[in-house]
């Protein structure tokens, strides 16, 4: 009995183990199972997550690409000269009143000079002396000339008075007597010639002494002594060149578009680099009252008062004319385009599209120019364009500088996809 137990049992044990690696083989192949299938999930959980980053960045990069490919641009709009206008400042020189080279008109030989360049003089004082010995010649000849044409004169009347007598008594004939007549009326024409002759002479001596024609300062002495004076200046040069340096006069030429705004008697200021700080004014004297046709521009001539003397005749200065009020817009001189159709300015329409206007620009202010003609107060101007902008490009306004920081900011701080 024992011993069939004992085969029982070991009958029995080759079966309970087969059953407990059926058991085992179940569940690795259950947790293989669990682990492929977890394995698909992570992988199809990262290929998701790739995918979405990929097209995350595919979106990203065509809002970047969308975002460079527009051009952004700053504007400006023209504005009207406000107050009186701005000022027109045109360039001149400083002339004297009246300047006069000092010829002579009698000729001979320089005696002495008086006054040298820089020179102070009033009218009527002496510059110089000129020895004139033809001229005194030519007068002692003359006045010897007088006394025998007087001489000739007396014989005529006294021989006149005796036909006269003679007719009374009808020793001679009418004719006889009217022929001593004309004699003496000759005489008396030939003294007159004389006298006038000598009176002549005389004047010319008097211009042996040089004078002052009117109150100045010598600018030039082209002579000194013993050069050899010709009257009238045939030698082709002024003794002297005298200007008078209070006041003066500047001559400007104004452009013709701002020669409607220019009148007599309008106040200017003149102001010279050298004397900084300074301020000179005048008036306008007169105008030409018409346009060159070669320059296009109008002669216009301004008294200036200079009692100091502190303004130099032939200084070259600027005069600043009054403008018109509201007459002209203006407009920043970033918004100009240059090009060799001339200047042009960027106009951006109410589609945000560019135009390209030419534009007539006037004076120049600096940061600013005024423009006649090609745009209005309205009109919306593209600042500093690139030289790649051409007709019909889209645009878009940029940002203002502090939205476009806090932009550039929130940005930094978002986290990366």
């Amino acid at each position: 009995m024992s011993d069939e137990r004992h085969s029982g049992l070991g009958q029995q044990l080759p079966h309970a183990d087969s059953d407990g690696d059926l058991l085992k083989r179940r569940q690795l192949l259950r947790r293989a199972r669990i682990g492929v299938v977890v394995v698909l999930v992570l992988l199809g959980a990262g290929a998701a997550r790739t995918i979405v980053s990929r097209m995350a960045n595919a979106n990203t990069l065509e809002s970047v690409a969308a975002t460079a490919n527009k051009t952004y641009v700053r504007t400006t709009t023209p504005k009207a000269a406000g107050g009186g206008g701005q000022a027109l400042v045109l360039p001149g020189t400083l002339q004297g009143y009246t300047q006069s080279p000092v010829a002579a008109r009698a000729s001979g030989y320089l005696k002495r000079w008086t006054t040298d360049i820089g020179s102070r003089v009033q009218k009527g004082d002496l510059l110089a002396e000129i020895e004139t010995p033809e001229i005194d010649q030519q007068l002692s000849q003359a006045v010897a000339a007088r006394a025998q044409t007087s001489a000739s004169l007396g014989l005529a009347r006294s021989t006149m008075e005796r036909w006269e007598a003679l007719r009374k008594k009808d020793a001679v004939s009418q004719q006889d007597l009217d022929e001593r007549r004309s004699a003496y009326t000759q005489a008396q024409a030939n003294l007159a010639s004389v006298d006038a002759n000598i009176e002549r002479l005389r004047q010319l001596g008097a211009f042996k002494r040089v004078t002052a024609p009117f109150a100045g300062v010598i600018t030039r002495r082209n002579v000194d002594v013993g050069d050899l004076i010709d009257a009238g200046g045939g030698s082709g040069r002024a003794l002297f060149v005298l200007t008078q340096t209070d006041p003066l006069r500047i001559y400007v030429n104004v452009p013709q578009s701002y020669a409607q705004v220019v009148k007599a008697g309008q106040a200017v200021q003149i102001s010279q680099p050298e004397l900084a700080g300074r301020s000179f004014e005048g008036r306008i004297a007169r105008t030409a009252a018409s346009i060159d046709a070669s320059t296009r521009t109008m002669q216009v001539e301004v008294g200036l008062a200079n009692p100091d003397n502190a303004l130099l005749p032939g200084a070259y200065v600027l005069v600043s004319l009054p403008g018109a009020a509201g007459s002209t817009l203006t407009m920043s001189t970033n918004a100009l385009i240059l090009r060799s159709s001339g200047p042009q300015v960027a106009l951006v329409d109410q589609d945000r599209r560019v135009r390209l206007k030419p534009v007539k620009i006037g004076r120049n202010f600096g940061q600013t120019v005024e423009v006649l003609e090609g745009v209005g107060p309205g009109d919306r101007l593209v600042q500093n364009p690139p030289d790649s902008l051409a007709e019909n490009d889209q645009v878009e306004f940029a940002p203002d500088a502090p939205a476009a920081q806090n932009t550039a900011a929130a940005g930094g701080n978002r986290p990366a996809p």
